[in-house]
């Protein structure tokens, strides 16, 4: 039984992206409830994401691509998310209207 908080600052503050070089980042750069994913193609951008979008359809669907692409073994050290940047902002974008 999943447990749902509401929504008390806007998820687009929680978004934030850093450049590859920052990539070897430790868990003390990442804001509580948020984890980091690694867009992947030319140059692998992180973000910092809500854990609220874990339950998300949209988001659990580029989890699938990654899995599908990566399996469980990410080299940067977090997620790697498979999609072009454009589309991942467009989804999270799509999220953070929800």
């Amino acid at each position: 039984m999943a447990i749902r908080m509401p929504r008390i600052i806007h998820s687009k503050q929680f978004l934030r992206r850093s450049s590859s070089q920052n990539a070897a980042a430790t868990a003390s750069d990442i804001p509580k409830g948020c984890f980091a994913v690694y867009v992947a193609e030319d140059e692998k951008k992180r973000f910092l994401i809500p854990i609220s979008y874990l339950n998300d359809p949209l988001f659990q669907d580029l989890l699938h691509q990654a899995e599908q692409e990566y399996g469980f073994e990410h080299r940067m050290g977090g997620i790697t998310i498979p999609c072009s940047e454009d589309v991942f902002n467009d989804t999270i974008s799509r999220l953070s209207r929800i």
